[in-house]
């Protein structure tokens, strides 16, 4: 039997992912979240909340890249960006092309990104966006966003990562969160192209604490099976 080709990460990857994937993602719609505060976790270097920003929406990004100057950020996102074009190159066949084009495409859009976010890093106002911390702990009060979002990250790395701390991640991502406000996380993979095995019992414990949990459909054609985000609704107090 052929053994399946898989992407290999060693440790969590940063990225420069821009709003437009951000968007198919997470069926985003701008004009619904204009003037309202939107939080990025473990966004890398994305040029999310920049862009997020020029359409009027009050987002903010968490991540512990965010302790590094803006040139050590610059420098190991360009090395990243090669690493996974190389990685890329030996699994063309793997991937559906339909949103990237080809990895050249990937590779362009990727620089594109990591430019616009450190333009926007580093402005004078950049910390009271960018804030450095790290899942399950993040430094804001509970109830402060409207909607928080997590991508490429939590669900991606069963193997680094036990079932307690994704436990504690999802619950943190909660607790920032505004009642009535919401928490998407993609995709629902591991790095072995199978749905992370513990999301049934993970979504049958928020389920019974009251939240609204629901497999949605993004719009991503990428990774194999990646047609699916986490969405969890956090219902207001009766």
């Amino acid at each position: 039997m052929e053994q399946k080709r898989v992407y290999e990460q060693v440790g969590v990857a940063m990225t420069s992912r821009s709003y437009a994937e951000y968007e198919k993602m997470f069926m985003l719609q701008t004009e619904n979240l204009i003037g309202k505060r939107v939080l990025d976790v473990a966004g890398g270097a994305s040029s999310f909340t920049a862009e997020m920003r020029q359409l009027g929406v009050f987002s903010e990004a968490a991540d512990p890249l965010y302790e590094k100057s803006v040139e050590a950020i610059a420098e190991h996102g360009l090395q990243e960006i090669e690493l996974v074009a190389d990685k890329m190159e030996k699994l063309v066949d793997v991937y559906d092309w339909t949103y990237y084009g080809s990895v050249a495409k990937h590779k362009a859009g990727r620089v594109k990104g990591l430019k616009q976010f450190v333009n926007d890093f580093s402005s004078k106002d950049a910390a009271s966006r960018y804030h450095a911390a790290c899942l399950p702990s993040l430094p804001f009060e509970e109830a402060s966003f409207d909607l928080v979002l997590c991508s490429h990250f939590l669900f991606l790395y069963e193997e680094q990562f036990d079932y307690a701390f994704h436990q504690a991640a999802v619950r943190e991502l909660l607790r920032v969160c505004k009642p009535g406000g919401g928490v998407r996380i993609y995709p629902l993979l591991n790095f072995q192209q199978a749905e992370y095995s513990k999301l049934p019992e993970l979504i049958d414990e928020l389920t019974n604490e009251g939240y609204l949990v629901h497999k949605r459909e993004a719009e991503l054609p990428f990774l194999p099976n990646s047609h699916q985000y986490l969405c969890i609704i956090k219902q207001p107090s009766a």
